[in-house]
């Protein structure tokens, strides 16, 4: 047997080896798209997939061939995710909005291949998930120019429902109308109030009348269906592609850093493998305190002593009892460590009601 007939015979051999191995691999990613689908979890983990590519590279001894064995594992990667899809093509995920709206945008981005169902209102669609109807919910959490979206809040603190993931969607208004119609011939524009507002100078501006509808995209609907050259949707480009409508002016918010943070809900909280936890992770928490002096600082400085910085705190009503609040903290760090859940045990001491609603990264939707 000559050099080359060696070599054939060796590359089979590893061929064979290396089918038995995918097996098992792609059976494990069975398990992981179960875990996923019943965490509401999405199937791309980019800054896992960076690290996994790095790691497993640096097994490679040959600088002349670690590259392509990166392209190998990228591509081994992406088939993976391409099973993980298939097998959660049967996932329903539930949203608050209509086709083409930014709530459907979320959830779109984070569930490709789920089945998408819209709801009238926060509520309805968290409710189904609570009910075991959908698998996950997608709702907004808040908006960087508006605030926090109080009824989630609410259901957050009143519902039995967890956060593992959550997407950060750019918000960028465009001026839409149906073909034929320019900006000269507008002189009616149609949206949800916030986004009125956030394009007010621009309305301003042109001399435009307003007239509000509950959401972007069913202001887009009612322009389409129209068919009136007078006028106009403030909506998003993707929801002028659904509905036929022409961008007549692009990107006329008054503030370009504009925002809505969104986030899957769903029955299980996902609690990391020790190897995927990292101190870049955020969590949610709820709670309520006695009504003396002290109590609420007596709670923060715990979170505090524990090394966690929070980035937001609220306090919202409580609907059921007057004058009482409950509070609405998201902080940095990975609160499943040793030190999160010593945490936890001293927050659950002082308070009357305790809620981790979840962990997780924050995704951009670039």
């Amino acid at each position: 047997m000559n050099d080359l007939e060696q070599a054939r015979k060796e590359i089979n051999e590893i061929d064979k080896e290396m089918a038995l191995l995918f097996e098992r691999r792609m059976a494990a990613a069975e398990r992981i798209a179960a875990h996923k689908k019943a965490n509401g979890l999405s199937v791309k983990d980019e800054a896992r997939e960076r690290a996994l590519i790095e790691k497993n590279c640096s097994y490679i001894s040959s600088t002349a061939i670690e590259p392509y064995y990166a392209r190998f594992l990228r591509n081994v990667i992406d088939i993976s995710c391409d099973y993980q899809d298939k097998l959660m093509t049967g996932m329903r995920v539930t949203y608050s909005g209509t086709l083409g709206a930014y709530a459907h945008i979320a959830a779109k981005r984070l569930f490709p291949a789920a089945e998408l169902s819209a709801f009238a209102d926060f509520a309805d669609a968290y409710a189904a998930v609570e009910k075991g109807s959908y698998d996950c919910a997608v709702l907004p959490l808040e908006n960087s120019y508006a605030g926090e979206v109080g009824t989630v809040m609410d259901l957050i603190f009143s519902g039995d429902l967890h956060i593992n993931q959550v997407i950060d969607v750019p918000i960028v208004h465009h001026l839409i109308a149906c073909p034929g119609a320019t900006k000269d011939t507008v002189k009616t524009v149609l949206s949800h109030p916030q986004a009125l507002d956030q394009c007010a100078d621009y309305i301003r501006a042109h001399g435009l009348e307003t007239k509000v509808f509950s959401n972007t995209a069913l202001a887009a609907e009612y322009v389409k269906n129209a068919g009136d050259p007078t006028i106009a949707a403030i909506a998003s480009e993707e929801t002028a592609s659904i509905f036929g409508l022409q961008i007549l002016e692009s990107a006329i918010n008054d503030s370009k850093i504009n925002v809505t943070r969104f986030a899957s809900f769903s029955k299980e909280r996902n609690i990391p493998a020790p190897t995927d936890r990292k101190e870049s992770e955020n969590f949610i928490l709820v709670f309520t305190v006695q009504n003396k002096a002290g109590s609420l600082a007596n709670a923060l400085n715990i979170v505090g002593a524990h090394g966690f910085n929070m980035r937001n705190l609220r306090s919202r009503p409580m609907k059921d009892l007057e004058w009482s609040y409950y509070f609405y903290i998201e902080a940095e760090g990975n609160i499943h460590t040793e030190n999160g859940e010593d945490m936890l045990c001293e927050l659950s001491a002082i308070c009357a009601k305790l809620k981790l609603v979840g962990s997780y990264y924050v995704e951009t939707i670039k």
